[in-house]
């Protein structure tokens, strides 16, 4: 791939804007040498104002989503792009989050432009459970983790029971759960269905992989050992 392209699908401007970059002499190799964009140089070696290129196409990462944000590129008000370096919204591949969490939800999102990496994650095969821990309005009744784990709760509008899933209470509104699908807000809907509320929301796992030290708004690139982890709970 042409060098203009690479680094235009990169977000860092149109062909046209990249062009003027390597016209301007902001495009260099590692030496500080200029290049120009008939040049063949490695991802690796290319430098943008003195700084190395973004990752390049098949970036995966994860993100500790605060509340407030959307996953949307599209929504008003805060999105999790925002969280990210600009140039990472205008990726071509587009840069993805690998299923969501809603506005008011926190905790571990996965984002990729590797659309095979993201069908592997997300298709039921791979098996990668899900961990949330919730704040409820209400004390637990006792008889939650028997309902969630029979594997016949109904929630409004399915017409197909939950698998189980398994409830570690607390505290006496605290819970961790282990979802090994994902429907539509399944957490909220499950304790609605049992007369309760989820007044706060994380997810703090998805296969073998938790949000480590990440802080909140905080994201780091996924490195193949990553993956390995990610994957390596379900196998």
């Amino acid at each position: 791939m042409k060098l203009v392209k690479h680094i235009a699908n990169l977000g860092y401007g149109s062909r046209k804007q990249v062009q003027g970059m390597f016209r301007e002499g902001r495009i260099t190799d590692a030496d500080g040498e200029v290049l120009y964009a008939d040049d063949k140089v490695e991802h690796d070696a290319i430098r943008v104002d003195g700084e190395p290129l973004d990752p390049p196409p098949g970036l995966a990462l994860m993100l500790y989503k605060p509340t407030g944000y959307t996953c949307s590129t599209k929504d008003q008000g805060r999105l999790v792009y925002d969280l990210l370096p600009e140039r990472f919204r205008d990726r071509d591949p587009v840069l993805s989050s690998v299923g969501r969490l809603d506005r008011d939800t926190s905790g571990l999102l996965l984002m990729t432009d590797d659309g095979q990496l993201l069908h592997r994650i997300v298709s039921p095969k791979a098996r990668l459970d899900k961990v949330y821990v919730a704040e409820l309005a209400q004390d637990l009744r006792g008889d939650e983790a028997a309902q969630f784990a029979s594997g016949t709760l109904l929630l409004e509008s399915d017409d197909k029971p939950l698998l189980p899933a398994e409830l570690e209470v607390l505290g006496p509104r605290q819970v961790r759960l282990t979802l090994h699908e994902g429907r539509y807000h399944q957490v909220r809907r499950m304790f609605a269905a049992v007369g309760n509320h989820v007044q706060a929301l994380q997810r703090v796992r998805i296969g073998g992989l938790d949000l480590g030290q990440l802080q909140p708004g905080q994201w780091r690139q996924l490195q193949a050992a990553d993956l390995q982890t990610l994957f390596g709970a379900a196998q």
